[in-house]
């Protein structure tokens, strides 16, 4: 199968929430398949690269690419919870508050002999997996909490998985699913039988 980031747009709000384009980067497709973009060390560098969360050269491995499974899936339970109207399960809200308090967040003062004093953030190698995650779960709770969070819906085409920003009456994270959607009711109204 073809590289699903290049098959589907971003649903819409995953532009805006870093956290719904991480939430929907395990995607379910028709005819049973399911194509996960952090399912290899190498894919889940790629996403993170893509996304400015890690440079090219981060050589992430399976045990980080199994911490970035291992929370997309506790920030789906959160986005779910959210959208359902139920409680959060208390191990989604940890792993969430656990990945927020990975990375410090204050930005140090640095002196360059050229330009003089300027603020970052230090990154070594080992803590871009920690800031990272960090920043993926800081932007799941901006969501949850702002006022995008009662527009939040799940994509009303079955079997596809991925989360967006409702807008208006639209229910589908893309074109492709809205007209699947719609065959799909045709296609029952077909082949009802005729009330008599």
């Amino acid at each position: 199968m073809s590289e699903p980031e290049t098959v589907l747009p971003p649903a819409p709000g995953a532009d805006d929430y870093l956290a719904l384009d991480f939430a929907n980067s395990a995607i379910a497709v028709p005819g049973g398949q399911f194509v996960d973009l952090l399912g290899t060390p190498a894919a889940a560098n790629r996403w993170l690269t893509g996304r400015g969360l890690a440079p090219a050269d981060a050589g992430v491995r399976e045990m980080c690419a199994t911490q970035l499974r291992s929370l997309r899936e506790h920030v789906r339970g959160l986005l779910a919870a959210r959208v359902a109207g139920l409680p959060a399960l208390p191990s989604a809200l940890s792993a969430v508050n656990d990945a927020l308090s990975r990375a410090p967040t204050a930005a140090l003062l640095y002196w360059d002999e050229k330009n003089g004093p300027y603020r970052a953030a230090p990154c070594p190698t080992n803590e871009i997996l920690d800031r990272a995650l960090a920043a993926l779960a800081a932007n799941a709770a901006d969501l949850l909490t702002g006022p995008d969070a009662d527009r939040l819906t799940l994509c009303g085409s079955a079997p596809c998985n991925r989360y967006l920003l409702r807008h208006g009456r639209r229910h589908w994270c893309s074109t492709r699913c809205g007209d699947r959607a719609r065959a799909a009711r045709a296609y029952a109204r077909r082949t009802q039988p005729a009330r008599p």
